[in-house]
């Protein structure tokens, strides 16, 4: 089979691209994953004050092409939802001061 020259930049460019497409998918599907937890925080009114601001900055710095910092302050936005929830889950069951 002969390749043309541009089916072989076609071919190229799709195998350059397509990890750079799939991390955009996955960083995207990471910002939605910690809406939800962040989400659920407030829904049970122990939404930290940062966590919002460290998606705008993830994906200030995702937009950058700083994709693997942005990365890490998504999970650390996730992570604080989700520690947020059980914050509110064991101070249910404590008494306000008398």
């Amino acid at each position: 089979m002969k390749i043309t020259k541009p089916g072989l930049i076609a071919i190229v460019s799709t195998c350059l691209l397509t990890p750079i497409l799939a991390q955009a998918g996955s960083f995207e599907s990471a910002v939605k994953e910690a809406t939800i937890e962040i989400d659920k925080a407030k829904a049970v009114n122990y939404e930290w004050r940062d966590s919002r601001k460290l998606l705008k900055q993830a994906e200030k710095l995702n937009k950058e092409g700083k994709t693997d910092k942005a990365m890490k302050l998504v999970e650390q936005a996730k992570m604080q939802g989700q520690v947020a929830v059980s914050q509110a889950e064991l101070q249910s069951s404590v008494n306000g001061p008398r």
